[in-house]
């Protein structure tokens, strides 16, 4: 399963990829605005959004695209390792 994460912290790259992987999820992360979000997305199965940490242009921008693509769409006041793990839990454990 792809997940792409749209906000959070920078320190906090790495350990939002492990996270992933323990739960058998390819994840990228996106903290700052990047000027071709629209390609660099890709096709995710979710997208996540941190929205305590992130720019409204920059939710807006990844919910226009998410939505073209079918992507289901992930919205956590918090930016934590434990609530992207709660996440994954509800959303990828079958």
């Amino acid at each position: 399963m792809s997940i792409v994460i749209v906000g959070g912290h920078d320190r906090m790259v790495c350990t939002y990829k492990d996270i992933c992987k323990q739960y058998n999820c390819k994840a990228k992360v996106f903290t700052q605005m990047q000027q071709n979000m629209k390609s660099v997305i890709g096709k995710p199965d979710i997208l996540i959004l941190f929205t305590n940490t992130v720019s409204h242009q920059m939710v807006s921008n990844a919910l226009k695209n998410g939505e073209k693509l079918g992507a289901k769409i992930v919205r956590s006041h918090s930016s934590s390792g434990s609530a992207l793990k709660n996440i994954l839990i509800e959303h990828c454990i079958n």
